[in-house]
């Protein structure tokens, strides 16, 4: 066709013909329009900002990379589902927006970071550093992979963090905190207040007789609630972790003794060494400072000279390993007590080191270590079958066997629980013994059903723990007669609450009317208890959380009274001080303050500063585009 075209298209009559054709076509599109064929155009893109387009592809590479770090660091899954329930989606197209408009507006200021910046944050990297402490290029690649990253993407990125954190430092980097914020917070962090009180309990509520039938059936109807009798679920573990599989008994006596001298210093206490240290900017300088030292100076008259204070120079009593520079260590190790080093090369200058005080080690022998060197040994031996075993397991599960069966097939312990509740308690009330406390076993069988093949948890020491629902019974009221004990026990605890509350009412009545704690103690056979230097929010074993709570919310010299921990305990009380502190700026705990209140301002005017940005850049979030990746459809 396109041939007899070109043929007819060469002649005088045939040019004139696809004139008029081409014409009409022109005419056609004039008339109807395009549109239809360039619908959509420019559309397939998820947000942009400011010139900064993020296609489809980038923004779900982006959502799934941040879902699955999320999901590694809680160590379970995170469906798109559970995702838009608790507002992940939304968290992280504003993370996005707020980097690509930071982005945009570096690019925009032509700001940028040298290579070599670059190169040094990597192989600074504590994440990198392989068993010899320094920067270990295959374990850098590996981390890469398991998170999905290619080189290129990774320095990309950091780049970009670098630039962001420049433009953050330059907007909110040292902030002045203001002293009336400081003193306002050290106030309420450091007043002391001082009380005396008088601690009520069932005796001062007289006698409860017991209740009538009729009284304790309402009582049972009203609150039938807090008797309910909880779900309660029936559970296969299989716990897949080393210390379960390791057979301790099967390491020859041979192996521990060989591994005992060749770790002798890790059992027992390491030498402990007092050591001191001055750093010289040059080794001229060191050594000139130790020709003194040899002809008759001290070391502490050398540290004054260079205008050092004794804390300036002291590492404290510290072990060799405690020591992070070798070059320290091994000369401050090899000292006499009271004997000072040659200048030694250490990481930030030429130093002298002094030794004081030695605190030799002690070692344990073989026998006393012996169990435990055979456990390890035996432990570190399990580690490698894991994986295998884990196969297995899995092999036997697609087979159709359960977790008991596929236990006793390869020898490993299975344990049944019978009835558990989401408490993690069975059905005497006492918690379930042995359960991880990581990873959370009992929510996660409560969020299967019976007969669910569940993925293995992931255990904190590198194994698995397997579980399955075998049976599920449901919740239900239960009856007077099951729980009538408890149902009174509940109504005589109301009733003498209620009696302490009238009594200790009337007791606050009199103080405000005149009476001394001392005159309401003596006629109730109490004892007026003292507590001072109380700090808020640090109850004490004679003052708990409510009363503490409450001295600090009454004005000194204002009598109150508060419920106690328990429902059958009261609290009449009187703040007799109030010591309110005095802002030391250099105190620790004053530079703590100032340090969160300029984090807190920094963030603030961060936020802010990124809201105008985005606002000038101009913000397009493509929804349609946004919920094909976030699991909602097109609204």
């Amino acid at each position: 066709m396109l041939r007899g075209i070109h043929k007819l298209s060469s002649t005088w009559l045939g040019k004139a013909v696809m004139a008029v054709i081409f014409g009409v076509l022109t005419i056609s599109f004039a008339i109807w329009g395009i549109g239809d064929i360039f619908r959509g155009f420019g559309q397939n893109y998820a947000l942009s900002v400011g010139g900064t387009e993020i296609s489809l592809e980038q923004f779900r590479e982006y959502y799934n990379d941040k879902l699955r770090q999320l999901s590694n660091r809680i160590r379970r899954p995170i469906s798109p589902d559970q995702a838009r329930a608790l507002g992940i989606d939304r968290q992280i197209i504003a993370q996005l927006v707020g980097d690509t408009a930071l982005d945009e507006h570096a690019h925009n200021l032509r700001l940028g970071v040298d290579n070599s910046a670059i190169v040094n944050l990597i192989t600074n990297d504590p994440d990198f550093r392989g068993a010899n402490g320094k920067f270990d290029r295959n374990r850098f690649e590996a981390l890469l992979r398991n998170a999905g990253y290619t080189e290129a993407r990774f320095v990309a990125e950091q780049r970009n963090l670098m630039l962001r954190h420049q433009i953050a430092a330059s907007i909110a980097g040292e902030i002045k905190v203001p002293t009336a914020a400081m003193t306002a917070i050290d106030r309420y962090q450091n007043e002391k207040r001082s009380i005396d009180y008088l601690a009520l309990g069932p005796a001062q509520a007289g006698t409860i007789p017991s209740p009538a039938k009729d009284v304790l059936e309402k009582y049972y109807q009203a609150h039938k609630a807090l008797f309910r009798a909880p779900e309660y679920r029936k559970l296969t573990l299989l716990s897949l972790a080393a210390a379960d599989i390791a057979k301790s008994e099967a390491v020859p006596e041979s192996a521990a003794k060989k591994y005992y001298q060749a770790n002798a210093t890790s059992f027992g206490t390491p030498e402990k060494r007092e050591v001191h240290q001055i750093i010289f900017p040059t080794e001229k300088a060191a050594k000139a400072a130790r020709d003194e030292i040899a002809g008759g100076k001290s070391f502490d008259d050398i540290a004054k000279a260079r205008g050092l204070k004794p804390a300036d120079t002291d590492l404290g009593m510290v072990t060799k390993a405690g020591i992070i520079d070798q070059a320290i260590a091994k000369a401050a190790f090899s000292l006499k007590s009271g004997e000072v080093s040659q200048p030694v090369k250490g990481s930030f200058g030429t130093v002298l080191v002094k030794v004081g005080k030695i605190e030799p080690g002690k070692e344990k022998s073989f026998a006393n270590v012996e169990k435990q060197i055979k456990q390890q040994i035996a432990e570190a031996q399990a580690r490698e079958k894991i994986g295998n075993l884990r196969d297995k397991i899995e092999d036997e599960r697609a087979a159709g066997s359960t977790l008991v069966e596929a236990g006793q097939k390869l020898g490993l312990k299975v344990r049944v629980i019978d009835a558990i509740d989401r408490s993690g308690r069975a059905p005497d009330g006492k918690p379930v013994p042995g359960l991880p406390k990581k990873p959370d076993v009992v929510a996660a069988a409560f969020n299967t059903d019976v007969g669910v093949d569940n993925e293995a948890l992931q255990l904190p020491s590198g194994g698995y723990l397997y579980y399955s629902v075998t049976g599920i019974t449901p919740s239900r009221d239960r009856t007077l007669d099951e729980v009538k004990d408890k149902v009174e026990q509940d109504w005589r605890n109301d009733q003498v609450a209620k009696k302490l509350k009238e009594k200790t009412d009337a007791m606050v009545g009199k103080l405000k009317n005149g009476s001394t704690l001392a005159e309401l103690a003596s006629a109730d056979g109490l004892t007026v208890e003292k507590a001072d230097g109380l700090l808020r929010g640090k109850p004490t074993d004679k003052v708990p959380a409510p009363l503490l709570n409450a001295a600090f919310a009454t004005p000194k010299g204002v009598p109150g009274s508060v419920e106690g921990k328990k429902l059958t305990e009261r609290y009449v009380f009187k703040v007799t001080g109030v010591t309110e502190p005095k802002l030391d700026p250099k105190s620790a705990g004053s530079k703590a303050i100032a340090s969160t209140l300029s984090t807190s301002y920094a963030n603030d005017i961060s936020s802010e500063y990124l809201g105008h940005l985005e606002s000038s850049l101009g913000v397009d979030i493509n929804q349609s585009q946004v919920n094909q990746v976030i699991g909602t459809g097109t609204p």
